[in-house]
């Protein structure tokens, strides 16, 4: 039996990048095949190649032992290639029916009916995607509207849609990225079902984890070019850490037991509002002590964006209070938090962490520049900035032609290491609250490989130990439980508990990000 996909020496060039170099990748019939790579290595290119978003410069794609040119998503669709995005393609306002409908509608003719006009077949349609959802345990309620769906029943809605135009092959983008960790187990089982069924999935993921809980093949991909594939059962997570980086990586950070002090940052019964003035952190209460980290745990979108603006000047409190080292800041500015210690590394580096069009050297003292010795009265001493800038872009190993190279033209990854750098290296001298600095840390490694993100969990320990207080936001489980001393799990606005990060377990803090509280064994009702 011929392989389900095949691309042979696949090459696409961008402006000034050459994203897929000469890559070959096979998916063989009714195996998941997982494919590994940092953020930049060509993935999601090659995929996009293969789904007929993009058009490749050289290469074969052969589709079920056949040639084939996909030149559209439509095409793709049509020789059974289904893409499930990782940012979902539906419309809140619709239904499951609806949703799935688009793009593909049923029509019947009902020209006595309707004087001649054609009416959706929606009742036609919802039996299949009933069905469908029996067949492979998916879940769907065909009637029911998709902005009263959960995160993870969504996602099944969009697999469903991908069965409904009669995919055969499933490209699942980091499909894990915003579930729980049971949601993410419930989603294994149905991709094993598929496969039984005979789908051939390629699933695309940064998790390492992951793949060895799923996958029956792993491909790694670095810089544009197919490292090598390899089999879960020849692997471990460090050897694909290191294909993917280049070099060897420390997955699990070591960290000395925490020495909590005093509390820094005290919040009472905070609330926030979001952009559509709707309460979306409703009485948070909390405590960060110098010494410790606080690590919030929850899946996106319950409040945590929210609360770390409020907690840095970016967004108004609507009511409750917070106070600094005993002192109420409720309503302090940004520069009035940066002046009292608060360093922030935000989740939105281009709109909270760099000015792009700045090189690299202003933008390391973006916080400090009007004070010595940067300044001296309204003059900026440039020699000492730029000192400044090289010794941090040596010490955070920020990759650079220079100090002043625009922040426009570094990776994700430097660019986040130029936050790090500035926010970090502030600790301790800036402000009255400097003994016992307050660093948040709000996805600090989102979209970096774990290159990166190894660096940065080390700074931030580093930053710990040096009596900070750490307020560490983060979706990725893995990231809170290897970090935190405390976890704080946040859902639907509130904080449901906060446990022991050496007593939580995975499970246990997945049903608290469901809204299962530990009391009752249900989900909250309230938010």
């Amino acid at each position: 039996m011929p392989p389900a996909l095949q691309a042979t020496d696949i090459t696409k060039h961008f402006p000034g990048v050459l994203a897929n170099d000469h890559v070959s990748f096979t998916l063989e019939q009714g195996e998941i095949h997982a494919l590994l790579g940092e953020n930049g290595a060509g993935k999601s290119t090659l995929m996009n190649i293969l789904y007929g978003l993009y058009q490749p410069d050289e290469g074969q794609i052969v589709v079920n032992g056949q040639p084939v040119r996909i030149v559209s998503p439509h095409d793709a669709i049509g020789r059974g290639i289904g893409m499930v995005h990782q940012h979902f393609m539906l419309v809140p306002p619709l239904t499951v029916t609806e949703n799935i409908m688009l793009g593909q509608e049923s029509l019947v003719g009902a020209t006595k009916a309707l004087g001649g006009l054609a009416v959706l077949d929606r009742r036609s349609a919802a039996a299949r995607i009933l069905q469908l959802s029996q067949q492979y345990g998916l879940a769907v309620d065909p009637d029911a509207y998709i902005k009263d769906l959960t995160v993870g029943a969504q996602q099944r809605v969009e697999i469903v849609k991908a069965l409904y135009r009669a995919a055969d092959i499933l490209i699942l983008d980091e499909p894990t990225a915003v579930l729980t960790p049971q949601e993410a187990d419930e989603l294994f089982v149905i991709m094993r079902g598929m496969v039984k069924q005979g789908k051939s999935i390629v699933f695309i993921t940064h998790k390492l984890r992951e793949v060895f809980a799923v996958a029956d093949s792993i491909s790694v991909m670095r810089a544009g070019q197919m490292v090598g594939t390899v089999k879960p059962a020849q692997a471990t997570p460090e050897m694909l850490a290191e294909m993917m980086v280049g070099r060897k990586v420390i997955l699990q950070i070591d960290k000395a037991a925490a020495q909590p002090g005093e509390p820094v940052l005290q919040v009472e019964a905070l609330q926030v509002m979001d952009d559509r003035k709707q309460l979306t952190v409703n009485g948070v209460s909390l405590s960060v002590r110098s010494g410790e980290i606080l690590g919030i745990a929850g899946v996106q979108g319950n409040g945590q964006t929210e609360l770390a603006e409020a907690l840095t000047g970016l967004r108004k409190v609507a009511g409750g209070k917070m106070t600094l080292h005993g002192h109420d800041v409720t309503h302090a500015t940004t520069r009035q938090l940066v002046e009292d210690g608060v360093a922030h590394v935000p989740e939105d580096r281009h709109k909270h962490g760099l000015v792009l069009s700045f090189p690299v050297r202003d933008n390391i003292v973006l916080c400090t520049y009007y004070r010595p010795p940067f300044a001296h009265g309204i003059e900026l001493d440039y020699d000492v900035i730029g000192r400044e800038a090289e010794e941090l872009v040596r010490i955070f190993d920020i990759r650079t032609p220079g100090i002043e190279t625009k922040a426009s033209s570094l990776s994700g990854g430097n660019q986040q290491k130029v936050i790090v750098a500035r926010e970090l290296s502030r600790i301790g001298k800036v402000g009255a609250a400097s003994r016992s600095p307050l660093l948040i840390a709000s996805q600090p490694t989102r979209g970096l490989d774990v290159g990166s993100i190894e660096f940065i969990h080390r700074r931030i320990i580093e930053a710990r130990d040096r009596s900070a207080a750490v307020l560490l936001i983060s979706a990725e489980l893995d990231e809170i439980m290897s970090l935190s001393d405390r976890i704080a799990v946040m859902y639907k606005g509130r904080i449901l508990d906060t446990v022991d990060a050496k007593t939580a377990t995975r499970e246990q803090l997945g049903l608290l990000m469901a809204g299962v509280t530990p009391a009752s064994g249900k989900e909250d009702a309230h938010g």
